[in-house]
């Protein structure tokens, strides 16, 4: 199999010569094996998806470490997070860096157990899906911002990609192993109905008990239709006859497990009508292409949720180039909506200046489209700094002096 060379590299090197130990998180199948077996080529590999190893794991640690010395990878780490604790005496004991490198899908239980056992010892990577650079195998790894300057690199470095193509990724997603080999349409929604019920089984149940299994698939789909959205727990509750905190509690574990985003409404003293909640975004558009029903590339471009999709394409996207360089994103990104329907699709927060950004599928942007970034210019203590529309055309066009229209394809 064909590996696809991980923007993220860098970022694994970088963290794994500070900290003893790192932990690649992220969904199931994007990658996070692959990544550290491409990475440590030579270094012992141990999977707690095998029973015995977890047994011998969790009834004689210290054995288990004299019988597998590091530096070794630990696959699937979550099955057993008792583990760390003897990872922690293990990294106090040798004062080394590099020593232990640990994949597991469910991100919010690592991370706490890692945080709690290992604070100061543990560098923690979110590993997105294949971003589109990386499937066109392109090595620019800089995060995107809507900047000339961010613009004037990508024009050296990223590769023009057709309306179709761009639409066929849409539709397929982000999974490395769908880029190794050709899939049909028949092939494609197998692979994600396999997804789904490895998902369910697998880190869904054991994070919380679903229940009616039929009604987490209703809601997983009801999620799906309203992608790009702002996420209505009262409306998704009644569709499925679940209480509203069932709802809650379905969303956080979506969220947790990284199937989800929840993009927050920007906060300021701007306006005190400004909308409080948040957008929700599938982070693989081809898993929500599954689940709402979209099929075919052509239908998802021309059809009722084109928009959304287009949206959530290029939010993903964006997230993806900052976890590829180890960046946090929560406290970065917001959105604005008010009730007077003004409203920024994505503000990006780099060094107290605000980057407001439209996102629309047109192949012809307005700077009318734009008219709600100069509510930005009234924040206090931060600049508004270089806004942009992302649109579906092929040419960097100025809007205005402080506004750019970038092709999707430059992110």
């Amino acid at each position: 199999m064909n590996y696809i060379k991980r923007h993220a590299e860098e970022t694994l090197q970088r963290v794994s010569k500070m900290y003893p130990a790192v932990i690649v998180t992220g969904p199931r199948q994007v990658g996070k094996t692959t990544i550290l077996r491409q990475y440590c080529k030579d270094m012992l590999f141990l999977s707690f998806d095998d029973p015995n190893t977890v047994l011998y794991a969790s009834e004689s640690p210290r054995q288990f470490f004299k019988t597998y010395p590091p530096p070794v990878i630990m696959d699937e780490v979550q099955y057993i997070p008792e583990i760390l604790r003897y990872v922690k005496m293990f990294a106090d004991e040798k004062q080394q860096n590099g020593m232990f490198y640990m994949t597991g899908s469910q991100t919010f239980h690592l991370m706490k157990g890692a945080t709690e056992s290992l604070a100061g010892r543990v560098g923690i990577i979110e590993l997105p899906g294949l971003s589109m650079r990386e499937i066109n195998g392109c090595d620019f790894f800089e995060p995107f911002l809507p900047t000339e300057l961010y613009v004037n690199l990508a024009k050296k470095n990223i590769k023009q990609v057709s309306n179709n193509e761009l639409w066929s990724i849409i539709r397929k997603g982000s999974m490395p192993k769908l880029y190794t080999a050709e899939f049909d349409t028949k092939e494609l929604s197998q692979y994600y109905s396999d997804y789904m019920r490895t998902y369910v089984e697998k880190d869904v149940r054991s994070l919380i008990n679903i229940g009616n299994e039929r009604a987490f698939m209703q809601f997983m789909r009801l999620l799906a239709a309203n992608t790009g959205h702002l996420i209505n727990f009262s409306s998704i509750a009644s569709q499925i006859g679940k209480e509203v905190n069932t709802v809650k509690s379905w969303v956080s574990v979506l969220l947790n497990s990284g199937i989800i985003y929840l993009l927050q409404p920007y906060f300021s003293n701007i306006n005190k009508r400004i909308i409080k909640t948040p957008k929700v975004y599938f982070l693989d558009t081809g898993f929500c292409a599954y689940l709402s029903g979209w099929y075919e590339p052509e239908q998802l471009q021309f059809g009722a949720m084109s928009g959304a999709f287009f949206e959530t394409f290029v939010i993903s996207e964006i997230i993806k180039g900052y976890r590829n360089n180890g960046i946090d994103v929560n406290m970065r990104f917001s959105f604005y909506r008010d009730k007077d329907q003004k409203e920024i699709d994505l503000i990006i927060e780099e060094n107290a200046v605000l980057y407001p950004i439209e996102i629309k599928k047109t192949a012809n942007p307005n700077v009318k489209d734009v008219a709600a970034f100069s509510v930005l210019k009234n924040e206090r203590n931060k600049k508004s700094g270089q806004g942009a529309i992302i649109y579906s055309g092929d040419d960097v066009v100025f809007l205005k002096d402080d506004v750019l229209a970038i092709p999707a394809a430059f992110i």
